[in-house]
């Protein structure tokens, strides 16, 4: 009987659903066709909008404002020659060495500064910020959604019937198109991408072979980044554009790049490579020292004024808001977030009143450096799944050290890491101040009879230092520096 009934709802749901869909299509800003389109213009820009605070919060926004004024303004240059230029378009450079660029729907784009340290040319920057604004005026984000939301109809009607499927349907979406947005779009999106790019930097005036030569220089980065990444344990640092083959053996590529060459109003195209390396100098490299530096397992932070150390190892990943290490076999982890103690007056009373922690039991107050600690276990939610969750909390210059360890299962070892790594916690000491300055940016003239190989002694890289000064200089993998020409080095 309840089959029959369910049938019967969803004959009634079906002619409206499908009326639904067709007054859900739109006219898409770059072919002029008809598209499913499940979102409005108005509900891109909001969620654009809202989200752009978060990309800025987990990032973090590069404290330059001479370059971000200069990448807003190619940016701005490039978007009034697009399909869609009545937008307000943000462009931002992330505080982040990852080699990335990426658009939220409604126009507002991220750059981050290690891919911006990897481009040797305004020429190059407009084309990663063009083929970004080519994801937003294709409306790429959109049409991702709608598909998303086109397939899962029937789950969707479904779910009317078996509420609890609800939630795993929205966020099964909400991970596509997160996905999305960081990975990229799949190969015919990214194409798109590239041609309306390409377009685009033509009618500003730039030589639409840019594309080709940033997504040239992106693949041999992307290449070296795998096995560099590889052989250190971590996730490469790519950008998302970047095809599988490589972009002189791609027809596909070098036809719809070739097509943009129409929409050139000048022989010779703007490049300023001057100009951009320029702005480079002293750009911050790797980790910056505004949000600490790696060395190994050990970490420094010159503005908060602490080093730690976490498990010989363990991946560490930093970002604005958390440290999280996690161990080769990535089942476990332990996580450090520093905030302000507030008015508590001992880190007994941070954990169970501050943090709410009343089931907190395996209480000790371990010697941190002579500084004010506790620490217990509490149950708690972890990407394990529920799990008995190790707790500490250390306070120093006035702020709550709060560290998380947990574990897929209980290891007697992955405690004592734990352990090892709340009580190594320290205010800098005189000889790792040195070590809490981060690597930057930095630019000399090449003189007759220089290389790589020499260069690479002076810089201050500990793998593949030659290999790095190169892809970094647009001279992967065998080029040298030609005598007077700018070079970048890490120092």
């Amino acid at each position: 009987m309840l089959i029959h009934l369910r049938r019967h709802l969803l004959l009634l749901l079906l002619p409206g659903l499908a009326a639904a869909l067709i007054a859900a299509c739109a006219v898409n800003p770059v072919s002029g066709g008809h598209e499913l389109a499940l979102m409005s213009e108005a509900d891109e820009l909001r969620l654009g909008q809202e989200n752009d605070a978060a990309v800025r919060k987990q990032y973090g926004v590069y404290a330059d404002a001479r370059l971000q004024t200069y990448v807003q303004q190619v940016g701005e240059r490039l978007a009034v020659k697009s399909h869609r230029p009545q937008l307000k378009y943000s462009f931002t450079v992330l505080d982040s060495p990852d080699v990335n660029a990426f658009a939220l729907p409604g126009g507002y784009i991220y750059i981050t500064r290690g891919i911006m340290a990897h481009l040797n040319s305004e020429a190059e920057l407009a084309a990663v910020l063009g083929h970004e604004i080519g994801h937003v005026t294709a409306r790429h984000a959109v049409r991702q959604y709608s598909a998303a939301m086109a397939a899962n109809v029937g789950f969707t009607l479904g779910s009317i019937l078996i509420p609890e499927l609800g939630s795993r349907a929205g966020q099964s979406l909400l991970n596509t198109l997160g996905g999305a947005l960081l990975s990229g779009y799949g190969r015919d999106h990214e194409l798109e991408a590239d041609r309306l790019g390409a377009e685009y930097i033509a009618r500003s005036d730039y030589d639409p072979k840019a594309m080709i030569e940033v997504i040239e220089l992106l693949k041999n980065q992307e290449v070296f980044e795998k096995a560099l990444a590889a052989k250190e344990g971590r996730a490469p640092r790519v950008y998302h554009g970047v095809f599988a083959s490589h972009p002189s053996a791609d027809e596909r590529l070098q036809q719809v790049v070739g097509e943009a060459e129409k929409h050139r109003s000048v022989t010779n195209g703007r490049v300023e490579r001057t100009a951009y390396l320029k702005l480079l100098d002293g750009l911050a490299w790797n980790d910056s020292e505004a949000q600490g530096i790696r060395l190994g397992a050990d970490f420094y932070h010159k503005g908060l004024d602490f080093a730690v150390r976490f498990p010989a190892g363990w991946r560490v990943d930093n970002n604005p808001e958390r440290l999280l290490a996690v161990n080769p076999g990535q089942n476990a982890l332990v996580e450090m977030q520093t905030t302000d103690k507030g008015s508590v007056r001992t880190p007994q009373e941070y954990l169970v009143v501050g943090m709410k922690l009343q089931d907190l039991h395996n209480t000790q107050t371990p010697k941190v450096n002579g500084l004010p600690a506790y620490a217990g276990v509490t149950r708690m939610q972890t990407p394990f799944g529920p799990r008995d969750t190790h707790v500490a909390v250390v306070f120093l210059h006035g702020q709550a050290f709060r560290f998380f360890g947990a574990a897929s299962a209980a290891n007697a070892a992955v405690e004592r890491a734990f352990l090892d790594t709340v009580q190594s916690l320290h205010a800098l000491r005189p000889e790792e101040r040195a070590l809490a300055r981060g690597q930057r940016v930095e630019l000399m003239t090449a003189r007759t009879g220089d290389n790589f190989a020499a260069l690479a002694r002076r810089a201050s890289l500990k793998n593949e230092p030659e290999a790095i000064l190169r892809l970094l200089n647009g001279k992967y993998p065998q080029g040298e520096p030609a005598p007077g020409e700018l070079v970048k080095l890490i120092h």
